[in-house]
């Protein structure tokens, strides 16, 4: 399975708070990868203190030898034609970025079937 994580299940995996099943998941994948989106929200939510990893999703990345996944324009077109599910647009993008690239997202999130993407639960 090739794996995206969402920005949630990348916050769980370092804090060490995923459900066994769930880091099974990971270690089993032949791909895991992190997406900017995931940079961009947590430091969002860094500075209006919603969040204190105190850690860089790059240095947590490359810890734990994910892989990262640049957004390109391709990805931001896409959500032109992605229905409005969801009203986070970090998870929007998230989402067009699984379809556009072939991955399965390791997420929490139940709407994220709405998509028809393959998903992993946490």
């Amino acid at each position: 399975m090739r794996l995206l994580l969402d920005t949630n299940a990348l916050v769980r995996w370092h804090l060490k708070k995923l459900r066994p099943a769930a880091v099974r998941t990971v270690q089993r994948a032949e791909l895991v990868v992190v997406s900017a989106i995931s940079a961009w929200e947590i430091a969002i939510k860094e500075s209006v203190g919603k969040l204190d990893l105190r850690d860089t999703v790059e240095g947590i990345v490359a810890r734990s030898r994910f892989h990262p996944l640049p957004v390109t324009i391709r990805h931001g077109d896409l959500l032109r034609d992605l229905p409005r599910h969801h009203s986070d647009p970090f998870d929007r993008l998230l989402i067009a970025q699984a379809l556009d690239e072939g991955l399965t997202i390791l997420t929490a999130d139940r709407v994220f079937e709405l998509y028809r993407v393959p998903v992993a639960w946490v």
